[in-house]
């Protein structure tokens, strides 16, 4: 149930509560299986005589009662509206829907230009900042601004995927990013991670965050959204940057990254699922992996694809690490993870890697900040509750 499989999950319990048909907990999670079942049946059957979110969500049809006292969306977008939208934000006021789908329909023209492998140059003397998982720990992403400086043409930014879920100011996260993606198209980057999709956000928080603040129709469109993120970036034809890792098989290619037909909800398997899901493993070889999606790769691999690709380093996030990032495979290979005090419980550090144009990496951790009363998972599927 936890991978989406929920049809798999059904035949499961059906068979949990035959062989214990007393047990309280296998019936409560039938049920709300079989209720999730049902709510996909549904949603599929009306799904396929829709037209996408972007092509019947008019903003200029949404009204901005005069009641409304936060900030407005001017055009085009400014760095003094994205200052005043992120301390706006900080005090807890929300972004008027009609400059929310605004902002998506904007940003969502400017992803589906991109490739899916985009190529990323660091010019002689210029820097490249890369952040991992954020989570919806929108006061720690504004910690890494005050820290690093905030992003512009001279001080870019990728950011590496999992921007939503588990924390419980996602929306706070991904509109100050998309507003950012506007401003600068060039100059701060977007990857998707495994939780830029329908299974997660409907697991881990964002799309009971998004209903909340929002609507679902609001959903809809950041879904949609979400499918034209680029799954992969290189720096200087040297630095792969990736949310999960590498692959099953030897002797995938960047032109095979770039040929990756995006545009959907990740499959089960495949290069998509792997660019999103895998692991690294210490020991040499492949693995399934402890997730039971992607693969786990040993560092033989790393260094196999590095050589057949003419590359130097991978960069990948998607785990916790202590001290926000870990360096393997003989240097080869980096996890950073950008999401401090992950779920205000793990006490780990946060990190981000600042490359110069040789991509000789400097490596930052910082600690959590404060953030308003809301606990991690707050907008959580109540069938989370069950694990």
């Amino acid at each position: 149930m936890a991978l989406s499989k929920h049809r798999d999950a059904l035949k499961d319990f059906k068979q949990v509560v035959k062989i214990d048909p007393r047990s309280k907990e296998a019936q409560e999670k039938l049920k709300a299986c079989e209720k999730t079942v049902r709510k996909l049946a549904f949603e599929d059957a009306i799904a396929s005589d829709e037209a996408l979110p972007s092509q019947t969500m008019d903003p200029d049809s949404i009204t901005v009662d005069s009641s409304y006292d936060g900030v407005h969306l001017p055009e085009p977008i400014t760095k003094q509206f994205v200052l005043d939208l992120i301390e706006s934000l900080k005090n807890q006021k929300k972004l008027h829907m009609k400059y929310t789908v605004q902002i998506l329909l904007q940003v969502r023209k400017i992803l589906s230009s991109l490739d899916s492998l985009i190529d990323i140059d660091v010019p002689e003397g210029h820097h490249f900042n890369v952040c991992g998982d954020v989570h919806g720990q929108f006061y720690d992403l504004c910690n890494i601004f005050e820290l690093k400086g905030f992003p512009d043409e001279s001080n870019p930014f990728l950011f590496n995927g999992d921007f939503v879920d588990r924390g419980s100011f996602s929306i706070e996260v991904i509109l100050t990013l998309f507003a950012l993606k506007c401003l600068y198209p060039k100059h701060l980057h977007l990857m998707r991670g495994n939780h830029e999709s329908i299974s997660m956000n409907r697991m881990y928080g964002f799309e009971g965050e998004v209903a909340s603040k929002y609507n679902g129709k609001v959903f809809d469109l950041f879904t949609e959204t979400f499918n034209w993120l680029p799954l992969s970036a290189c720096l200087n034809k040297k630095v792969i940057i990736v949310h999960g890792g590498l692959f099953s098989k030897d002797g995938v290619t960047l032109d095979d990254i770039r040929k990756i037909q995006r545009n959907r909800q990740p499959p089960d398997e495949g290069l998509m699922c792997e660019l999103l899901w895998s692991d690294p493993q210490p020991f040499n070889g492949r693995a399934p992996n402890k997730r039971g999606v992607g693969v786990a790769f040993g560092p033989d691999v790393t260094h196999k694809f590095l050589k057949d690709n003419n590359l130097e380093m991978v960069v990948r996030s998607h785990e916790v690490k202590e001290e926000g990032y870990l360096v393997e495979a003989d240097g080869k290979l980096v996890t950073v993870f950008s999401a401090p005090n992950y779920c205000d419980s793990v006490g780990n550090k946060g990190a981000v890697i600042t490359f110069d144009w040789n991509m000789k990496p400097t490596y930052m951790s910082f600690s959590a900040v404060p953030h308003p009363p809301v606990k991690p998972m707050a907008y959580a599927s109540n069938f989370n509750m069950f694990f």
